[in-house]
């Protein structure tokens, strides 16, 4: 609560938190752990696109660190597709759309005092105990990369993958 609080305190358009901090936490209490698991970075994404540099974004997580000294990473997803080769994104949630993984494209935010999730898929790929290729994923290669690389089947190993056509043995 205190993460969403200080990034609230931001006051960024159409923002969450995302990626690794609502998806472990979920996969932690999926396999009965007690203690969550740590984090490479508190992925932070929100959508301005009056203004797209990348300044600001530093700005913003020097900002965030000076109150919480955790790594912050923050990125307005209106340049993202830039980066991403994708066409330009409309909001937060049109560009949770394009991301690798199914359940990591969910994010929390406070609005009014309430936590909300955005979930262009919905939270039921992230509590149903599987990572999931998104249809929409430019390089498929990329989602089996991360599988390996991230080593999220030996963190939580009942964990299932699931590419287009079923359930894979990555």
């Amino acid at each position: 609560m205190a993460l969403l609080k200080e990034t609230a305190a931001l006051a960024l358009p159409d923002w969450c938190l995302a990626a690794g901090f609502v998806r472990n936490l979920v996969w932690d209490r999926l396999h009965g752990y007690s203690k969550a698991s740590p984090l490479n970075d508190i992925d932070v994404i929100y959508f301005d696109a009056s203004q797209t540099c990348e300044s600001r974004d530093q700005a913003y997580e020097d900002r965030l660190r000076d109150k919480i000294p955790v790594p912050w990473s923050v990125k307005n997803q209106a340049r993202m597709h830039i980066r991403n080769g994708d066409r330009p994104y409309h909001s937060s949630v049109d560009a949770l759309s394009y991301w690798v993984e199914l359940e990591t494209a969910v994010g929390v935010r406070l609005a009014k005092g309430r936590v909300e999730f955005i979930a262009p898929f919905g939270l039921a790929p992230l509590f149903s105990g599987t990572i999931t290729l998104n249809a929409k994923c430019r390089n498929p290669q990329a989602f089996t990369r991360r599988v390996e690389r991230k080593n999220w089947r030996e963190t939580w190993p009942n964990l299932q993958v699931v590419k287009e056509h079923g359930i894979s043995s990555i």
